[in-house]
């Protein structure tokens, strides 16, 4: 037993399971964060469009817009990166591009199977 735990080896010798290994990235992170927070505000009537939330961050409209599509993202999605459980190829840059707002879709463009790591 290992902390409490039972550790199970193969025939190999090598652990049958491994936990998976998070690498939690800050700033896409940052940037769901930044997305949900700014649709709050819309939502709420803080702020009436875009434009006004980019005049008040002091950022580009474009720049808003593509965070704010984060909002859209699968829920799946949006837990893996905050467990820092994301496929190690999905970046900020990727999900900066257009994607499609169907979940489904989105899970096979980013090719994330649908299991999400306890």
């Amino acid at each position: 037993m290992r902390g409490g735990r039972k550790l199970v080896i193969s025939p190999d010798g090598a652990p049958a399971w491994a936990k998976p290994r998070t690498r939690i990235n800050n700033t896409m992170v940052k940037a769901l964060a930044r997305a949900f927070r700014w649709r709050k505000l819309l939502e709420t009537g803080v702020y009436a469009t875009v434009e006004e939330i980019a005049a008040a961050e002091k950022i580009n409209t474009s720049f808003v817009s593509r965070i704010l599509r984060l909002a859209l993202l699968a829920p799946e999605i949006v837990e893996m990166i905050i467990d820092g459980l994301q496929p190690t190829d999905l970046t900020l840059a990727k999900l900066m591009k257009p994607f499609p707002v169907e979940w489904k879709k989105q899970m096979r463009l980013f090719e994330i199977d649908g299991r999400i790591a306890a």
